[in-house]
C-alpha cells in the first residue's frame, strides 16, 4: 500500500474552508485506490504573521522540504494591502516557500463548463472546447531582477534578467505535457522589443527539433492577450515568462466564469505545490460560501503528480457531475447556491460511483 505525506497550509481568509472540501476529497480517494495519507497542517501568510512575525516560519518549510507535495488554500490580508509601509507582508510567506522549495514552473489549466458558459463575459460559441494549460516561468524575470530607485527617489528600474538554463527546464515540462494533448505549444514573448524574449525564443526554436510533433507557434504577448478572448480554443499548450504569464493566467481565468474554479500546481525538481489561482477573500470568510471546486481540482493535479492518475480523473468525473447537478455556489448560481461544506461533501461521497 502506498503511503504518501502532504504538507497543508490553509493560509488567510477562506483558505482553511477551501482547503477543508480538498482534504475530504482526498481522504476520500485515498479510501478508494488504498493508498494512505499523512496530513500534517503548518502557518503561512497572515496567520503565520500575527502567530509569530513571521509569513513563512521555519517549521513551515521544514515540512514542506520533508513532504511529498504541498496543498495551499490562499494567502493575503487587506489590512497589509492598505499600508504601503508594512515590513512583513501575508505573500512574503508565498514568495518564500517558492524559492525555498525550487519551484520554477506555474501550470494553470484553463477549461471551460457548460453551465458556466452565461457567467463568461465572453458569447457561448467561443467558449464551446476551451482546454488550455499556461506555463509560467515562476522564479526569474522581472520579478525577480534588482531594483531601486535612483536620483533622490525620482526614477525606478527593474531588471529582467533569464538564463538558457532557466528557459529550457520549464519549455521541457511544456514540450512533454503538448506531447501528452493535442500536440500544439504556443510561445508568447515580446521578441520584437526586449531581449529576455528574444533568447526565450532563439531556446525553444533550438529545443522544438527534438519534438517534431509538436506544432510550435511564435507570438507576442499583446497579439496572444486577444487571441485569449477572441479565439481561446486555438490554444493547447502556452509557454511563457513570469510577468507575462501572471497577466495572461488572470485574463484567462476570467472567461470561464469563476476564479473559484481554477486549479494550478507550482512546480521544481523534486517538489509540488498545488493551490486554488483565486485569493484569500477575507470579507467571505467563515461564511461557508467559497468556492471551493479550484482547490478540489489542485487535488487532481496533485494525484496526477504523485502518479495516482486514476485517483485524479475520479476528482474530474465527480467535479463534472457535480456541476451537470448545478451543485454550486452562489457565485456560479446565486439562486440556488450550496454552501462551501455542501459541496466538498458531495464530491467526497460521489468519488467511484
Amino acid at each position: 500500500m502506498s503511503f504518501i505525506k502532504i504538507a497543508v497550509l490553509p493560509g488567510d481568509g477562506i483558505g482553511p474552508e477551501v482547503v477543508a472540501q480538498a482534504v475530504k476529497v482526498l481522504n476520500a480517494v485515498a479510501a478508494r485506490h488504498k493508498f494512505v495519507v499523512q496530513l500534517e497542517e503548518a502557518l503561512i501568510g497572515a496567520v503565520a504573521i500575527d502567530k509569530t512575525g513571521n509569513p513563512l516560519p521555519p517549521e513551515t518549510i521544514d515540512l514542506c522540504k520533508n513532504s511529498d507535495a504541498v496543498l495551499l488554500g490562499a494567502v493575503g490580508h487587506p489590512r497589509y494591502d492598505n499600508d504601503p509601509s508594512a515590513k512583513v507582508r501575508p505573500e512574503q510567506g508565498l514568495l518564500g516557500i517558492r524559492k525555498a522549495l525550487g519551484l520554477f514552473a506555474n501550470i494553470r489549466p484553463v477549461v471551460t463548463y457548460p453551465l458556466l458558459y452565461k457567467a463568461s463575459p465572453l458569447r457561448e460559441n467561443l467558449l464551446r472546447n476551451v482546454d488550455f494549460v499556461i506555463y509560467r516561468e515562476l522564479t526569474g524575470g522581472i520579478y525577480f531582477g534588482s531594483k531601486g530607485r535612483t536620483n533622490n527617489g525620482e526614477e525606478a528600474y527593474d531588471h529582467c534578467v533569464y538564463s538558457r538554463q532557466e528557459i529550457i527546464r520549464i519549455a521541457q515540462m511544456a514540450f512533454e505535457n503538448a506531447r501528452k494533448r493535442r500536440k500544439h505549444l504556443t510561445l508568447v514573448d515580446k521578441a520584437n522589443v526586449l531581449e529576455t524574449s528574444r533568447l526565450w525564443r532563439e531556446t525553444v526554436r533550438n529545443m522544438a527539433s527534438d519534438y517534431p510533433d509538436v506544432q510550435v507557434d511564435y507570438m507576442f504577448v499583446d497579439a496572444a492577450s486577444m487571441k485569449i478572448i477572441q479565439n481561446p480554443s486555438f490554444f493547447d499548450v502556452v509557454l511563457t515568462e513570469n510577468m507575462f504569464g501572471d497577466i495572461l493566467t488572470d485574463e484567462a481565468s476570467v472567461i470561464t466564469g469563476s476564479i473559484g474554479m481554477l486549479p494550478s500546481a507550482s512546480l521544481g525538481e523534486s517538489k509540488g505545490l498545488f493551490e486554488p489561482i483565486h485569493g484569500s477573500w477575507p470579507e467571505g470568510a467563515g461564511k461557508n460560501i467559497a468556492n471551493p471546486y479550484g482547490t478540489i481540482l489542485s487535488v487532481a493535479m496533485m494525484m496526477d503528480y504523485l502518479g495516482f492518475s486514476e485517483a485524479a480523473s475520479d476528482i474530474r468525473k465527480s467535479v463534472s457531475v457535480a456541476l451537470e447537478n448545478r451543485i454550486v455556489t452562489g457565485d456560479i448560481d446565486q439562486y440556488h447556491a450550496r454552501s462551501t461544506e455542501e459541496i466538498g461533501d458531495y464530491i467526497a461521497n460521489s468519488i467511484g460511483k
